[in-house]
């Protein structure tokens, strides 16, 4: 039964630091089963893993949790026993019984119907297990042969509780039927509601594909037998294989009937039906044997408890003409009489099935099938029903997923069918639903994004940028593609809005040292860049800071930390020419040089009040004239007495 997948990334780990994973049994809609190793114990077990893609869904996540608690509430030999359930990681799993050999399937499969006697066995067995869990409480909801297991040493157990529910709960599965259509009831067909009766009707249905190797109703379509399930009664197996004793039929009949209420109450009922049968066969009580019937080549040894089945001689007991089988066999042969009596009604129609086969073939009764619509255009879509004779209603309603003028939707759904000049009417996507966009300047980061989840908006992105006017992490503006909304605009519902959050104050580094500006960016998150730039300054000394260079380009720039910035580095006043004053007067000479932005120092031994009276004139300067000199360096002149 084992197989292996060398790309499984699963297969050789330990879980949960307990389980190691040796190979992988098999692989199912909601989980993949593997056998491993309990190092704990030394034991080999099942695990079953959920499908890394459904673990984010709560249901499916709940649904994989309850099949734990349910199989471990049944303590059954007919049962597998489940010993653990966890989480590691991404993992979630639950740990089970081993049981090496075949399903029901895989014996179904190989070897086409069974023996009275092995279907008998096989029954006697799950039928134990499943009243068990009905006096439990628990209706298992997905009986199919896959989910009965035959081990190799003779067991048989019922797997599988992934669908089980409370057997009081009536629970409707919504839009979607689960578990296999095959063996669905037609309360679960036509009402989505199960109960114990809807485990005896799917019990019926694999009596009958192992009395005869096939199933009662087959289709190419899925919903062509779920139609059959709610509208068409079980056929007695012995119509397929003549063979087949009485009780057997009558047993599938009654527990295959459409209404539940005809039905076994639970499997503990059908149980002592199936027992009396037993006694009726001749077949000694399934209770007191220790390995089912199975093919000699299916079969495993298993010490001295392994035996084959063999019919018991001897005569049988008398049974009570009011007992349960008796009462079986009287219903069947009323079906029988009743059978004769359809015969000739049927014969007695033929006539009128021609006529009104006209009618509604090709007549005015003609019915057409709804195609599928959904997904096109909704002028292709009214086409369409046009040139099957139906008329269009059209109904709008916003989606996110369908593109505007799409068909999202028909009622009635496709695939029924309609009398030729029905209406259908033709749900359409006007696309995502308008949403106005809430004003998010200010306000917190959390706060905004409750606003955004409230108004049916996505937060986008997420930036930080330097904004003195916002507190640290609250909105300093918001974006929606091209557009700023910080104060509100109109989206769509599913929109995504991005934001930029403030990250403080902009540190102010005017006049400062060097590296002291460069230590206070970079502590704000920003990158300085080695190289700066050098600039004269009369206001700056040199060395002392004048500026970022970005924010004086741009004076809009916004920074955001993790921006490369460059300073601006002051190298003093810019040096200008001395003009040449020598021969000038004292006051001529000051003037000059005060007005080409120097400072003037006078050597003279006469004091200055006699500077304008002597007419006193430069006779040297220092610096030299032609010169270069800072603005507002000083230049000395000697007078010349």
């Amino acid at each position: 039964m084992t197989s292996t997948s060398s790309g499984d990334p699963v297969i050789g780990r330990l879980i949960d630091d307990r389980y190691e994973v040796r190979s992988r049994i098999a692989r199912g809609g909601m989980a993949t089963v593997y056998l491993a190793t309990d190092i704990r114990l030394e034991r080999r077990v099942a695990i079953k893993v959920m499908h890394g893609h459904l673990s984010d869904d709560s249901t499916f996540t709940t649904r994989f949790i309850q099949e734990a608690r349910s199989a471990a509430r049944l303590a059954h030999p007919n049962v597998v026993s489940v010993f653990d359930q966890g989480q590691d990681d991404d993992i979630a799993y639950l740990v089970m019984e081993y049981l090496p050999g075949i399903t029901l399937r895989e014996l179904i499969r190989d070897h086409g119907r069974l023996t009275p006697t092995q279907v008998v066995d096989i029954m006697d067995a799950v039928t134990s297990g499943l009243a068990a869990a009905h006096r439990a409480g628990i209706v298992h909801r997905d009986l199919k042969p896959e989910n009965v297991l035959l081990a190799d040493d003779g067991r048989i157990k019922i797997g599988d509780f992934g669908l089980a529910r409370a057997a009081s709960a009536h629970t409707s599965t919504g839009q979607a039927l689960l578990g296999t259509i095959a063996y669905l009831s037609p309360e679960l067909v036509t009402r989505g509601v199960a109960d114990a009766r809807s485990d005896i009707y799917a019990l019926g249905i694999m009596m009958y594909e192992m009395m005869t190797g096939v199933q009662p109703f087959r289709g190419e379509q899925p919903m062509q037998i779920a139609y059959q399930h709610a509208n068409e009664s079980v056929p007695r197996p012995s119509a397929t294989v003549p063979s087949i004793p009485d009780s057997l039929d009558d047993l599938v009949l009654w527990t295959t009937e459409r209404e539940p209420d005809e039905r076994p109450a639970d499997a503990t009922v059908l149980l002592d039906r199936l027992r009396e049968i037993e006694q009726m066969l001749g077949l000694t009580s399934a209770a007191s044997r220790h390995t089912v019937a199975l093919p000699p080549e299916v079969r495993q040894h298993a010490g001295d408890e392994t035996q084959i089945l063999t019919p018991r001689t001897g005569a049988t007991e008398e049974i009570d003409p009011d007992d349960a089988v008796t009462t079986l066999t009287a219903t069947a042969n009323r079906r029988r009489r009743r059978g004769g009596l359809l015969l000739a009604l049927v014969l007695a129609l033929g006539g009128i099935a021609a006529g009104t086969g006209w009618y509604f073939g090709f007549g005015p009764g003609a019915q057409v099938a709804l195609p599928e619509l959904t997904g096109l255009e909704q002028s292709a879509a009214e086409e369409q029903l046009a040139s099957l004779g139906l008329r269009a209603d059209v109904d709008e309603d916003y989606s996110s997923e369908v593109a505007e003028g799409v068909v999202m939707a028909t009622s009635p759904d496709t695939g029924s069918h309609l009398p030729a000049g029905s209406s259908v009417t033709l749900v359409v996507s006007q696309g995502a639903r308008p949403v106005d966009i809430p004003a998010l300047g200010g306000r917190s980061h959390s706060d905004a994004t409750a606003a955004l989840t409230k108004a049916g908006l996505v937060e986008g992105t997420v930036d930080r940028a330097f904004d003195d006017s916002v507190s640290v992490d609250s909105v300093v503006s918001a974006r929606f593609g091209d557009d700023t909304v910080t104060d509100g605009g109109t989206a769509h519902e599913g929109d995504s809005i991005d934001l930029t959050l403030s990250a403080g104050a902009l540190p102010s580094v005017v006049a400062l040292p060097t590296d002291d500006a460069r230590a206070r960016l970079t502590e704000a998150g920003l990158t300085v860049n080695d190289d700066v730039k050098r600039w004269y300054s009369d206001t700056r000394a040199d060395g002392e800071v004048i500026g970022i260079s970005e924010l004086i380009d741009d004076d809009s720039l916004v920074l955001k930390p993790g921006d490369s910035v460059t300073l601006i580095v002051s190298i003093g006043p810019e040096p200008v020419e001395v003009p040449d004053v020598v021969g000038d007067t004292i006051s001529d000479a000051k003037k000059t040089l005060e007005d080409a932005g120097f400072t003037v120092s006078i050597d003279s031994a006469l004091p200055q009040s006699f500077w304008d009276v002597a007419r006193l004139t430069v006779e040297k300067m220092s610096p030299d004239a032609g010169e270069d000199a800072p603005t507002g360096s000083t230049i000395t002149l000697t007078a010349n007495i």
